[in-house]
């Protein structure tokens, strides 16, 4: 499979002592799910943020289909985050004023598609997730089970390349969770994009193709799920 997202060398320190990321190498591939591990502070969501380009690592490269992103500025990397990546947090993120359709809608909009094609578009995504019929309900009308698969139709409605998850089965229980996690890997693999998966959850990285670990800022040898 060939490589679409990345990392080479990065480094990232906070402040004088705390460093984040050791020089880590990673790469992934198209269509493929990895699941990030590691203990509360080893780095994991910094790599995230770095790959995704939401921070800058302080040395080394981030590569998107063979285009150097870390070098972006702000502007084009925020562009770049409306379009070619998708993002699934743990809260799903929802803006609780806005129906569910236009939650959904909003990288559309964000990227300059008239209101009323982009939440055509959006709704679209509703059925295949098990939402049809919640198109006009707000977040707080959802069960969190029903907020994070609209979160996921959201990530996706652009077509990105990479999917980021954050936790994205943190706030949820066993049974929930595990509908959330094959629902996200089957949607994203369904419309070949790659996912990557921050999570300490065992379970939750078990649905993933490959599970690497980030310890004190160094990543570990993957593993196949």
């Amino acid at each position: 499979m060939s490589e679409v997202l990345a990392g080479r060398a990065l480094t990232k320190t906070f402040g004088d002592r705390v460093r984040a990321l050791a020089g880590v190498d990673i790469a992934v591939a198209a269509g493929e799910a990895v699941a990030i591990m590691g203990p509360s502070g080893s780095g994991k969501s910094t790599l995230l943020h770095c790959l995704a380009g939401i921070m800058k690592p302080d040395s080394g490269e981030v590569h998107l289909l063979g285009s150097r992103i870390d070098a972006m500025r702000e502007r084009e990397r925020s562009a770049l985050r409306r379009t070619r990546f998708g993002f699934v947090f743990q809260f799903g993120q929802l803006l609780p004023e806005l129906p569910a359709d236009e939650n959904v809608a909003l990288p559309l909009m964000l990227g300059g598609l008239p209101r009323a094609q982009a939440v055509r578009q959006a709704r679209d995504w509703f059925a295949p997730l098990g939402l049809g019929g919640m198109e006009t309900r707000r977040p707080g009308e959802l069960s969190g089970g029903q907020a994070q698969r609209v979160a996921i139709a959201r990530a996706l409605v652009t077509k990105p390349a990479v999917v980021f998850a954050d936790e994205p089965t943190g706030a949820l229980d066993q049974t929930t969770g595990h509908d959330t996690m094959r629902l996200l890997v089957e949607a994203t693999k369904h419309n070949g994009a790659s996912l990557i998966v921050v999570t300490h959850d065992p379970g939750v990285a078990g649905w993933c193709d490959r599970t690497v670990e980030v310890r004190d800022g160094h990543l570990l040898p993957g593993v196949r799920a």
